[in-house]
């Protein structure tokens, strides 16, 4: 038995380092292009590493395209989605999950139903009523649909309704706001779930192109990954600048998800179907 348990623990190790690395030979490959020169990129055999690493492809990128700019807009666009996205969500899961009024479950079932609906079938609507407001070509257009996020309502429900109520009465018998409950006990104790959310939606804001695309029409507000569709336009057989520009774009995805990272693994499980 302990053979058998050393052998299938030496297995699964290897099967674990040849996915690693199955998993990391495209960011390596993508580091190693954005350090080559363009002499550097055709050479057979290949130069997984660059003889002579080199950062003119990074320099060059900020000099022939505005991609600094598009950097910024990505993260004020980004970071607002997110803020408002998670809140707004909180908000409304404290109110599904600890508020009782008439209807609250069918109500919630409603809003459950909307996720069967595919984003693209509510793209046209969204952009008129943009439109009928003069909200187009800025950030607020982009930001606006991130007030209502049923998954990040559903997910924040099924954690904060295994929170005892115990908490709550107790609260309440001191006097305390359904403000201050939300802030002083629900929020503290929704760090990992809230954490988990706010990792999942800047990832998906961060990447988000075909609403960007179809919102804005300036180029001084294009985001990252319209910019980076550009750049591909431009400059397609410049591959280390477009694997510059690629490095440099999930830069803030990794900081993000480094910060949240002890409270993600909790969070998953947290706000799983339990509840």
């Amino acid at each position: 038995m302990n053979r058998k348990k050393i052998f299938n623990k030496i297995l699964y190790y290897l099967v674990m380092f040849f996915l690693s690395i199955f998993m990391i030979l495209p960011f390596f490959w993508m580091v190693s292009t954005s350090l080559k020169d363009k002499g550097a990129l055709m050479t057979i055999p290949i130069e997984w590493l660059p003889k002579e690493p080199s950062f003119e492809s990074f320099v060059k990128l900020f000099e022939i395209f505005p991609f600094g700019k598009a950097f910024l807009n990505s993260v004020i666009v980004s970071v607002s989605i997110t803020f408002i996205s998670v809140f707004s969500a909180s908000l409304a899961a404290y109110v599904f999950a600890k508020i009782p009024f008439k209807g609250r479950e069918a109500l919630f079932g409603i809003f459950l139903g909307t996720m069967m609906i595919p984003g693209s079938v509510t793209l046209i609507p969204n952009y008129l009523i943009l439109k009928n407001f003069g909200l187009l070509n800025s950030y607020i257009g982009i930001v606006l649909p991130s007030f209502y996020n049923i998954f990040g309502i559903f997910m924040l429900r099924q954690h904060i309704k295994k929170i005892p109520d115990d908490f709550i009465d107790a609260a309440v018998m001191d006097g305390a706001s359904q403000w201050r409950i939300f802030f002083n006990i629900i929020i503290p104790l929704s760090k990992p779930i809230l954490a988990t959310l706010t990792v999942i939606t800047f990832m998906g804001a961060w990447n988000d192109y075909l609403w960007p695309l179809i919102v804005l029409t300036d180029k001084n507000k294009m985001t990252m990954p319209v910019a980076l569709s550009l750049l591909n336009g431009q400059y397609g057989n410049e591959y280390n600048l477009l694997m510059a520009g690629a490095l440099i774009s999930i830069i803030p995805i990794l900081i993000v998800y480094a910060f949240a990272q002890k409270y993600f693994e909790a969070g998953v499980i947290s706000g799983g179907i339990k509840g």
